[in-house]
């Protein structure tokens, strides 16, 4: 990997002399950069932030075909450093049967063009974002998981548990993919979801077009599917699903009932399942709760989740509220203040 953006946390590219990714909390940690310190004591660094080359050196392709001919050695632009950074020389990386296939295009799932190739690999930490304190100079650390990460898809996604799942599953190192209706306010809508870590936002309309097949090829199916609206939005998101996949429905704003083609269970093997977090209180301790919400509350000091917009309204000004809270389009949470 050599730039941030909306990049994987992965490590999807190996073949590369120095990468840039992101080590925000132990979990995110474990999901994308797996210390190696357990099998090898590395020595101190000899590399700091200052002395590292704005451009390093790697292996990239800009068209399929035969690896030997479509790759290239380059040098490519380094990011600058950000905070919640992580700096890494890569080591070595091996060439394996499926980085092949990649590069010549017969892979089932491609990284956007051009790319650098390479999934795997053994790598050394020489910087680190201020931010940052699960990693230090000098360890080395391989890839938690090699593709293209692991990806959630879910419909209302501006709501106030949209919101959450975005900055969670950012914090998780996990893509996510967020469908919302269309409104006018769109493009504001867009930039606010994907600073809360969305990668993509995408209306119930275009999640129906026939064009979706090819977004898939820059990005894995989600095995994860959330769904709190029913009817046809739910059935989309079934569509979407990779094979094996489960969608969890939690709310049914539509009312209207979630759609199942046969075709889907048999052939795909997904699963529908329900979360009632009132049942969930019951079938698990007080101890099991408390944990959940001191998780949800090391995320907040992190400064990795934050509440939705919210609008304060007097206690007697209640109806006014309730008004607000039924109107379409609207993302901002009404609390009653006594």
């Amino acid at each position: 990997m050599t730039s941030r953006g909306r990049q994987p946390q992965c490590w999807p590219d190996m073949w590369v002399c120095s990468a840039l990714s992101r080590a925000l909390t132990p979990a995110r940690l474990r999901r994308g950069l797996l210390s190696a310190s357990d099998c090898h004591r590395a020595a101190a660094s000899p590399y700091a932030a200052s002395a590292e080359p704005s451009r390093v050196r790697a292996l990239v392709y800009g068209s399929h075909g035969d690896p030997a001919k479509v790759v290239e050695l380059k040098n490519v632009e380094l990011a600058a450093m950000g905070g919640s950074d992580v700096r890494v020389r890569m080591l070595a990386a091996p060439i394996n049967p499926s980085d092949i296939n990649m590069i010549q295009g017969n892979y089932g799932l491609l990284p956007r063009l051009p790319a650098v190739g390479g999934n795997e690999g053994v790598g050394q930490v020489v910087a680190v974002g201020s931010n940052v304190t699960a990693l230090k100079p000098g360890d080395w650390v391989i890839p938690a998981g090699a593709g293209l990460g692991d990806s959630v898809i879910q419909n209302a996604s501006n709501s106030g548990v949209g919101q959450a799942v975005i900055q969670i599953a950012a914090a998780l190192g996990l893509r996510t993919i967020n469908v919302v209706r269309d409104r006018p306010d769109l493009p504001k809508l867009t930039d606010r979801l994907k600073d809360l870590g969305a990668e993509h936002v995408i209306t119930e309309e275009d999640l129906r077009k026939p064009e979706m097949r090819h977004f898939f090829k820059d990005m894995p199916q989600p095995r994860l599917a959330l769904n709190c609206v029913g009817g046809k939005s739910s059935t989309e998101l079934l569509r979407h699903l990779a094979p094996g996949g489960t969608m969890v429905t939690y709310g049914g704003m539509a009312k209207q009932p979630v759609i199942a083609s046969v075709s889907l269970l048999i052939f795909k093997d997904l699963k529908l399942r329900g979360f009632w977090l009132s049942q969930w209180k019951k079938d698990h301790s007080p101890a099991q709760f408390k944990e959940l919400i001191l998780t949800l509350c090391d995320l907040v000091h992190r400064g990795q989740l934050r509440a939705p917009a919210c609008t304060e309204v007097p206690l007697q000004d209640y109806q006014r509220a309730l008004e607000a809270s039924t109107k379409p389009f609207v993302s901002t949470k009404q609390i009653l203040t006594m």
